[in-house]
């Protein structure tokens, strides 16, 4: 996990996306590539709507133009290589084109603030989309820890071995790794797995088992990461044998909405 793709766009993440970015990048003594999306506006129901996207968009570029020389300015006192791309278009399919050499993305979990661009929307596009996994924080992240305590949340299922494979560059960093089993009686996989996959890569990890009879396992994951004992969590796309919780509905989709701490997803 050497090449981190961070979205950059002037809005109210960027300052967590960047600082997360950064984080990882040193931890992992890898290189970062800037990608700069320019959102094309829309209009609709309106005669003038044409010539409004285009004055929209050239705002747009002024504003992206001026962001990218302030962080430019920026990303040339820190301590990690780096190069830059622009993009215009929606947030998924341009990092959708530019992540064929990446080995992780960096976004938002949501912007609670704005409703354009939706992060939330974006981040579950690109993982799906772009099969790499993704570091989505929370908005008013100031830093990220990489050497913090780290939850996996398993399952069993595919996305959450996937999850756990990805993840496990970032793991070796974490000075303690918990394996939270969320059972709902249908896990083939047991945790105890994950830890023998995690202790061949030099990872000890504890496991603690939550029965889920009487709770959703979004809520008890969530009940986990408000703790705030974890720098972040681990997860992929939980209900594997329930259709009402598909991927990116149930526990995925209440933690792109609600954890307080950054969210290490893949699928």
């Amino acid at each position: 996990m050497k090449n981190v793709l961070l979205i950059v766009h002037d809005d109210a993440g960027q300052e967590a996306r960047l600082q997360a970015a950064l984080d990882v990048t040193r931890a992992l003594d890898g290189h970062l590539t800037c990608l700069d999306v320019t959102i094309m506006p829309a209009l609709v129901g309106d005669y003038y709507s044409a010539a409004g996207e285009a004055m929209l968009l050239a705002d747009e570029r002024v504003r992206e133009a001026t962001n990218r020389e302030h962080l430019e300015a920026r990303l040339s006192h820190e301590d990690v290589s780096w190069n830059w791309l622009d993009a215009t278009g929606d947030i998924a399919p341009c990092v959708k084109a530019a992540a064929g050499m990446a080995d992780l993305i960096v976004t938002n979990r949501k912007l609670d603030a704005c409703p354009v661009p939706d992060m939330r929307t974006a981040a579950s596009e690109i993982v799906v989309k772009c099969g790499r996994p993704i570091l989505a924080v929370p908005e008013d992240a100031r830093r990220f820890d990489p050497t913090g305590p780290a939850l996996i949340a398993w399952d069993g299922s595919a996305c959450a071995m996937a999850a756990l494979r990805a993840a496990v560059p970032l793991l070796s960093q974490s000075q303690s790794v918990l394996l939270l089993e969320i059972e709902d009686g249908s896990i083939d996989t047991p945790a105890e797995d994950a830890a023998m996959y995690l202790s061949r890569h030099g990872i000890p990890a504890v496991i603690r088992r939550e029965d889920c009879m009487d709770r959703r396992p979004a809520d008890i994951l969530l009940d986990q990461a408000r703790t705030r004992q974890f720098a972040c969590v681990v997860m992929g796309g939980f209900g594997h044998s329930r259709l009402t919780e598909a991927l990116f509905g149930g526990a995925t989709r209440k933690m792109l909405s609600e954890s307080p701490i950054p969210v290490f997803l893949a699928h």
